[in-house]
């Protein structure tokens, strides 16, 4: 059977980095095994969802680089979960029940008070069919519950081992509403069974949701139960945890601050593993590295700064070749990006922070560019010893040893004047590179205090 992964998000808000996680994870780990990834939408909560939304979630995950093999539609399906409510009916497992919330809440208030957990169980099994008409006369109309089996209910869990549950110890949920629409828990289960999912990867939230689905599976359907792994929920630096509200934290909002998606592979990849977090480039070295089996059960905390890490150290290590067209699509003319756009790269990726940055140096380089001249003498004294052409990376040595012989200077003293003259700031790349980038005739122009 060919190993099925699905990612399926509710489109009611856009994706943070907390859905990431899952997202990439479920992506690694299907192309790990040679598998399907299924984009599922599950939109069925007709008020909250959102056409937009789910326009957002593709977005978002192609940036990311995750393709998906199939997608659906829970919205589309409404059929299938109809016949599985009809065939859980047949089977008993599904009964009719006729409380109003504030029948059921003050229940639970009273089995809270005589020291018993909140269950219920099968009251409604016991409404006798005068009472039902009683309260269908009232307008009353039933909602339907899932008669949970009682005994032990366990799997070996991918992520957290061995899970067990008794059935006694769990409500039996409801599964459709007075108004006929179901709750996630089975039309989740119909279409795992109906995709052929052989694994399901989420948050550690829906541990006992799998206690329940195992059952409802098990009445709908003969196939064997999917490998199940169940990932603690990220957290942020402050050990809060993370939601579609944080917009600061959605996919979106990073993607237009100028995060690379591949520092945030890079980094939901490996967070809550027993691996290094290591900024990586391609999504194909992700799947050679991922194992499910190095993920734990503690509880991972996301900070902001380490995707800023992660994303400069993506940018140091990106070749020229990944990023020509980008930097077509900044506005850098592709004619002189044929001619010096390589080693212009080379020169100053490994001072950006944010890919948009390249663009202040492509200017320091090649524009006209009024120089920054603090010490007209030692400047005036720099500028005749300035090596005639043809350039290349020994260029800057051979020119500020000149420098430093004649000056006696050494040092910050020595170099900071010329950089600022130069290019206008204290840091950035190796003026070896630079400097023959900008070329004598630039160079001249900027040392005699002239735009160049």
């Amino acid at each position: 059977m060919t190993p099925t992964f699905r990612f399926a998000p509710s489109p009611t808000g856009l994706l943070h980095i907390g859905n990431a996680r899952p997202a990439v994870i479920n992506w690694l780990y299907a192309r790990k095994l040679g598998g399907r990834f299924i984009l599922r939408i599950d939109d069925t909560d007709t008020a909250r969802s959102k056409p937009e939304f789910a326009v957002a979630i593709e977005r978002d995950l192609a940036w990311l680089g995750l393709n998906w093999d199939g997608e659906e539609f829970q919205s589309a399906r409404i059929a299938s979960y109809v016949a599985a409510t009809d065939k859980l009916k047949s089977l008993g497992r599904l009964y009719a029940c006729y409380e109003t919330p504030d029948e059921l809440e003050m229940k639970r208030k009273l089995q809270l008070k005589a020291g018993k957990p909140p269950l219920y169980k099968r009251a409604g099994q016991k409404t006798s069919e005068a009472d039902q008409a009683k309260f269908e006369a009232e307008g009353r109309i039933a909602h339907w519950r899932f008669e949970i089996s009682p005994g032990e209910i366990a799997w070996d869990d991918a992520v957290r081992g061995r899970c067990s549950y008794n059935g006694d110890n769990l409500s039996d949920p409801v599964l459709v509403r007075a108004d006929g629409t179901f709750l996630y828990i089975m039309p989740s289960v119909v279409d795992d069974i109906d995709m052929g999912m052989t694994h399901i990867v989420r948050g550690e939230d829906h541990v006992t949701n799998t206690a329940i689905q195992s059952q409802i599976w098990q009445a709908l359907s003969t196939l064997p139960m999917p490998q199940f792994g169940h990932l603690p929920l990220l957290v942020d630096a402050q050990g809060k945890g993370l939601s579609k509200r944080m917009g600061s934290l959605s996919l979106q909002d990073l993607r237009e601050s100028g995060l690379e998606p591949m520092s945030i592979n890079s980094l939901v990849a490996k967070l809550g593993s027993s691996d290094a977090i290591e900024a990586r480039g391609s999504m194909d070295q992700l799947i050679v590295e991922f194992d499910i089996a190095h993920f734990g059960r503690a509880t991972p905390k996301f900070d902001p700064h380490d995707l800023e890490v992660l994303n400069a150290k993506v940018l140091h290590d990106m070749p020229f070749a990944t990023v020509r067209s980008r930097l077509v699509t900044l506005g850098l003319p592709s004619n002189e990006l044929d001619a010096h756009g390589e080693a212009f790269w080379v020169a100053v990726r490994g001072n950006l922070q944010k890919f948009s940055e390249v663009s202040g140096w492509w200017a320091i380089c090649f524009a006209p560019h009024a120089p920054t001249i603090e010490d007209v003498a030692f400047i005036d004294q720099a500028k005749p010893l300035l090596p005639e052409g043809p350039w290349d990376e020994t260029t800057w040595h051979t020119w500020t040893e000149l420098v430093k012989a004649a000056s006696s200077r050494k040092g910050k003293a020595l170099y900071l004047p010329l950089r600022m003259a130069l290019t206008g700031l204290p840091h950035g790349p190796e003026l070896k590179l630079l400097l023959p980038l900008m070329g004598r005739e630039r160079v001249l122009k900027r040392l005699s205090g002239v735009v160049g």
